[in-house]
């Protein structure tokens, strides 16, 4: 800069350092470009499409591109490749999944723009206690809740609201730094300050949350539903059916409570301090504990002056209730829903949750416009502002994650179309002869590994049916080998892409893809061997039966045999 250009080594580490994205974009390509080649070659398709996830995932992960961008990267590498068709791809970036998560922000937006989020949050610190730890606890233990009975994704963006609120009221109070700064993480001027290493226990709490709720119910998440679907349609004469209460109790102690409790534990470990009594992290959370009672006064003063809930607010909270109702309702299937009766069209999920959006914008903040009617001034000298502003909207909405979304659907679409789940078969195949745990834990790992970098909804739809035909090869209970493998699908806790609840709570509260892959570590680990743990465990307190290979099993492997016996000879 001062005309002095220094050494050539001076130059050259310069240049690495300023911009290293913009070589890494050009060197990873083709790092993996055997992949592709190999694919080509031999005319595997499986190997083209896998080295487009392995691109992508190199990309997300060291973020050389915006999230957002790389998303895109389907758009324009499956049809070139000739994995799917561009009219094939699109369509899965404005899915009825992903207006689905849209619906459910807007949502989360009109509580956040009409303030309930605010008294909200408020009255939960005040119950559940104004320590760090315990409110940790309490917005995690609520998230779960909620996620048992409606979309994870719809939960964690409700939540992040009332998160904000909460580290807003720290933040004020001085307990501790909400965010980092500049020295400990840079950021260029005009974005928004990234989270100190304690509020990213909060966002990334509910996140995990979220996702551990829905693994407790059959409409918690996608996955639940589809493994159902499946299991029926593949073992109609089973005698284990998988019900709703029966579902409920074979994954709410152990899947949902055990592990909501570990990850509160890992979090707090490695982001608050706990058992590390000196660490700065930990003096913050202690001087939060010791101002508990200060801080209890104010939030009392606070909440009252806020007054009674306003008709704005009565409203939201009215069609927020109405979206959970309209969800839980829609199918249960444990019962018939709504949607069993208006069946001349297939009902998605979308409708139940944009319906009350779209309300959000017709209904007026208040009513007081009945008594000009009557000829009675004042009168309007402008209309009546909706319940959300489309302007606000714009602004505070992180449209992104549509692409972010569409772009793991893509690249789950193509892993079906291209023949991964097949490649995927053939490399399990050595399972047979191994200890039955073993084989359960690779599938569960498996599992984990691939909802990583895609939709958990269509890596189930993937893996399930190979792990059912897995286990009738080796002679196992299906239950034994799919059952924990469909609740693993929603232990995705790594990236942004693994889940929407870690795309919106990234996006919301400008969590970086480092930090997330950190906090994500100990969590994983803890779910993978609670999952399997709780297949050996209370599975079998569920199941009793699932000890040995059932006759209905048997029979389903001997008529496979005799199709494939069939198939064979014709050709």
């Amino acid at each position: 800069m001062d005309g002095d250009n220094g050494t050539v080594k001076e130059r050259i580490v310069s240049c690495c350092k300023f911009h290293w994205r913009g070589k890494l974009i050009c060197i990873f390509p083709l790092l993996v470009l055997p992949m592709l080649l190999y694919g080509y070659l031999n005319d595997s398709p499986e190997f083209v499409c896998l080295y487009v996830v392995v691109v992508m995932a190199l990309f997300w992960i060291t973020e050389l591109l915006p999230l957002y961008v790389t998303a895109l990267i389907p758009v324009v590498a499956l049809p070139l490749f000739g994995v799917l068709s561009s009219k094939d791809l699109c369509v899965l970036y404005f899915s009825d999944t992903v207006i689905l998560f849209l619906g459910g922000l807007i949502i989360a937006l009109a509580i956040e723009y009409c303030n309930l989020h605010q008294r909200i949050a408020l009255r939960t610190m005040l119950i559940v206690g104004t320590s760090p730890r315990l409110l940790h606890f309490g917005l995690m233990s609520v998230t779960a809740f909620i996620s048992l009975w409606i979309s994870n994704s719809a939960g964690a963006a409700m939540m992040c609201p009332i998160i904000k609120a909460v580290l807003n009221e720290m933040d004020t109070g001085n307990i501790f730094n909400v965010y980092m700064s500049q020295e400990e993480e840079p950021y260029e001027e005009g974005d928004p300050p990234h989270p100190s290493h304690i509020a990213m226990a909060f966002y990334i709490g509910v996140a995990y949350a979220a996702s551990i709720g829905g693994c407790g119910t059959l409409i918690g998440t996608g996955t639940n539903l589809v493994f159902k679907g499946l299991y029926d349609t593949r073992f109609p004469d089973s005698v284990e059916k998988v019900s709703f209460p029966v579902f409920m109790l074979y994954s709410c102690p152990l899947i949902v409570g055990l592990n909501l409790l570990l990850t509160y534990l890992s979090l707090q470990i490695t982001h608050m301090g706990l058992f590390r009594w000196k660490s700065k992290r930990a003096q913050e959370v202690k001087k939060g504990s010791e101002s508990k009672e200060l801080i209890k006064a104010v939030l009392k003063s606070r909440h009252a002056s806020l007054g009674p809930m306003s008709c704005h607010e009565i409203q939201v909270t009215i069609l927020f209730v109405t979206t959970i109702v309209l969800l839980f309702t829609c199918k249960p299937g444990f019962m018939p829903g709504w949607a069993n009766f208006l069946n001349a069209k297939k009902i998605g999920n979308s409708p139940c949750i944009l319906l009350p959006a779209v309300l959000m914008f017709a209904l007026p903040t208040q009513y007081t416009f009945f008594k000009y009617c009557c000829g009675k001034p004042p009168f309007p000298g402008r209309a009546m502002d909706a319940l959300i502003s489309w302007t606000y909207l714009q602004k505070h909405m992180p449209w992104g994650l549509c692409f972010l979304l569409g772009g793991g659907f893509a690249l789950a679409q193509a892993t079906r179309v291209s023949g991964v789940n097949t490649f995927i078969g053939r490399v399990l195949s050595f399972c047979e002869g191994s200890p039955e745990i073993v084989v359960v834990m690779l599938c569960v790992f498996v599992s984990i590994f691939c909802t990583t970098f895609s939709s958990n909804v269509v890596v189930a739809n993937i893996l399930l049916p190979i792990f059912f035909e897995l286990a009738l090869i080796l002679e196992m209970h299906p239950l034994v080998l799919a059952y924990p493998s469909c609740l693993a699908t929603s232990m995705a806790y790594l990236l942004p892409v693994s889940t929407p609840p870690n795309a919106i709570v990234a996006a919301y509260g400008n969590i970086k893809t480092k930090y997330l892959i950190l906090a994500a570590l100990l969590p994983s680990a803890c779910a993978f061997f609670v999952v399997v743990f709780n297949a050996y465990t209370w599975g079998h307190v569920v199941y009793p039966t699932t000890g040995s290979f059932p006759d209905w099993a048997a029979e389903a492997k001997n008529q496979t045999t005799r199709l494939v016996f069939h198939s064979e000879f014709i050709m």
